[in-house]
């Protein structure tokens, strides 16, 4: 029989087993951080810590995002005009060239190098504690396919995004492009990559993780890595094959009559959404860099402001109807010419003859200047100035493009009665009469499944619904019996004003030999289904816009009716 313990003896065991089972319970812990911390590594974290265990390539792809893309509609589905494609970055690391100037040699070869830069790269793959040389972004397969195959100690490669616009003739000016600030980082430039260059842009992600000695990062040391977020993708309001047709017409006719350049915009008048727009001359965004004048990359369509010429009797013509100076009936006895205070001569109409006994409407159609002057003075200045001013002149409009001019008509606050003259026939400077605002950018995208949608926005009422139709058969007569007939279509109501405008010297006056022809128009006019304004500057063999920029319209509209679908309404 075994003596039984005595107490110190029990209070010794029990101390013992109270020590194993703390001693128990520490391991325990610790064997649940490490399971916890295996969890979060190969479970949580597990693309991130790939990402660093895999090397350079998969770092630079969680730490910088993916450029956002740019749509446009072609029917019920949407067309990248901007988008990425992966392009090879090659680099060197000169730890691993043993023989400097044969790689160098190889390497300029067939990366067409010259021979300073060659020399350059020579030097620097002769520094054996060098870890890293960048050659050449932007390589395409084919080259990078010449130099993998060589097997080159040392010189690696990368596959990295590269800015593609796939899409030629789309307007270049609307697109703008993606080029280098001063040091060296990538920012958007111009139209929708220069406005939304932030949101393209997405964000950058982070790094911080301790190195070997080599300069490798330590993949199972600690870190922390911020993976990148990429850049929301922006869809446009444009339509593919109207602007298609749009920019590769307005090309033609700029050529055809020798012009320095020109511009088309086309509207949904409902809605404000822009169907087309474009500039000529234009460019390419794939090759930018090929472009002699920095001013081709600005949009002439919102970035030119110029004087409209008797495009502009329609807005005066509006104000006077709206107010209740005048009506389409309202005649006035035309002699040719007409004083005004503040100017010594007579001001002419453009084709110098009297039209005698005519009413508004023939003023419009014939584009008579004194007729116009007539109405501004039954109008008077501050009325005419407020309507000017209600129809949005003189202000931006919003549109989400860079660089849109806000134009100038400080003239018509000037106190003498020549600058309200000169305004009422656009010197110096439908639907429904309500001001929508133009818009391009239908919605943004952004990658976490958000969608930012625009919506029509109405910006006032700038006439009545009444006097709107008014003016809208007043143009209707323009085109059928006025100036406008080349921009009639057969088959429709068409309704429009031709402008031919001079441009002023920068010495005073007007240059001589060198005008604007413009058109503004719609169609068809008992249920307009665009609004467009085509503009061609300093045509050489022509001077009137009748002869330029009112054929021009009329092929256009010929296109967008049988684009829309639109029967005809007459014989």
């Amino acid at each position: 029989m075994k003596p039984s313990r005595k107490p110190w003896q029990q209070q010794t065991g029990t101390k013992r087993e109270w020590r194993i089972e703390a001693l128990r319970s520490v391991f325990l812990f610790f064997a649940g951080v490490i399971v916890l911390k295996l969890f979060i590594i190969q479970v949580v974290e597990h693309e991130n810590y790939a990402a660093l265990a895999s090397g350079q390539h998969e770092i630079f792809q969680k730490l910088y995002p993916e450029r956002g893309q740019v749509f446009v509609h072609d029917g019920n589905e949407l067309i990248p005009v901007v988008t990425n494609q992966q392009l090879a970055f090659v680099y060197a690391d000169p730890r691993y060239i043993k023989d400097a100037k044969g790689t160098a040699d190889t390497i300029a070869s067939i990366l067409l190098i010259d021979d300073e830069h060659k020399a350059a790269l020579e030097t620097k793959f002769a520094n054996s504690k060098d870890p890293y040389e960048p050659i050449q972004h932007k390589v395409p397969k084919e080259t990078l396919d010449r130099i993998t195959v060589l097997k080159l100690p040392g010189i690696l490669f990368t596959m990295e995004p590269t800015r593609l616009y796939p899409e030629s003739n789309m307007g270049g000016q609307i697109l703008g492009f993606l080029g280098s600030d001063k040091d060296g980082k990538q920012k958007g430039r111009y139209g929708i990559e220069g406005f939304f260059d932030q949101e393209l842009s997405g964000t950058q992600g982070f790094l911080k993780s301790d190195h070997d000695i080599a300069g490798n990062i330590i993949a199972v040391a600690d870190h922390s890595l911020t993976p990148a977020k990429n850049g929301s993708d922006v869809v446009l309001t444009l339509d593919r094959t109207i602007q298609y047709k749009a920019c590769s017409t307005l090309a033609a006719v700029v050529l055809r009559h020798g012009a320095d350049s020109g511009s088309i915009v086309i509207v949904d008048p409902k809605t404000g959404r822009i169907l087309a727009m474009c500039g000529a001359p234009d460019f390419d965004p794939n090759h930018f860099g090929d472009v002699k004048d920095a001013n081709t990359f600005n949009d002439p369509a919102i970035f030119d402001a110029y004087e409209p010429g008797s495009i502009f009797k329609t807005i005066a013509m509006a104000a006077g109807i709206d107010s209740g100076a005048v009506t389409p009936e309202t005649t006035f006895t035309d002699t040719g010419t007409a004083m005004v205070d503040g100017w010594p001569k007579p001001i002419k109409n453009a084709i110098p003859k009297p039209y005698g006994l005519i009413n508004m409407t023939n003023v419009l159609e014939q584009s008579v200047n004194t007729g116009m002057i007539f109405t501004m003075r039954k109008t008077t200045p501050p009325v005419l100035d407020s309507y000017i001013k209600k129809f949005g002149f003189g202000k931006q409009t919003g549109i989400e493009l860079e660089r849109e001019s806000a134009g100038n008509i400080k003239s018509i606050d000037q106190k003498s009665e020549i600058f309200q003259a000169t305004a009422s026939f656009g010197q110096g400077l439908r639907n429904g009469g309500v001001l929508k605002k133009p818009y391009i950018v239908d919605e943004i995208r952004h990658p976490d499944g958000t969608v930012d949608k625009r919506s029509p926005q109405d910006v006032a009422q700038v006439i009545s619904a009444k006097s709107s139709r008014t003016l809208g058969a007043m143009l209707v007569s323009v085109v059928e019996h006025g100036e406008g007939h080349a921009a009639g279509v057969k088959g429709y109501y068409i309704g429009g004003k031709t402008g031919t405008a001079q441009v002023p010297s920068p010495n005073g006056g007007y240059e001589l030999n060198n005008t604007i022809g413009s058109f503004a128009g719609f169609g068809p006019v008992e249920d307009p289904k665009f609004a467009m304004i085509v503009r061609i500057n300093h045509p050489r063999d022509v001077q009137w816009a009748e002869s330029t920029a009112a054929p021009f319209f009329g092929d256009m509209a010929k296109f967008l009716l049988q684009y829309f679908e639109v029967p005809p309404t007459r014989k």
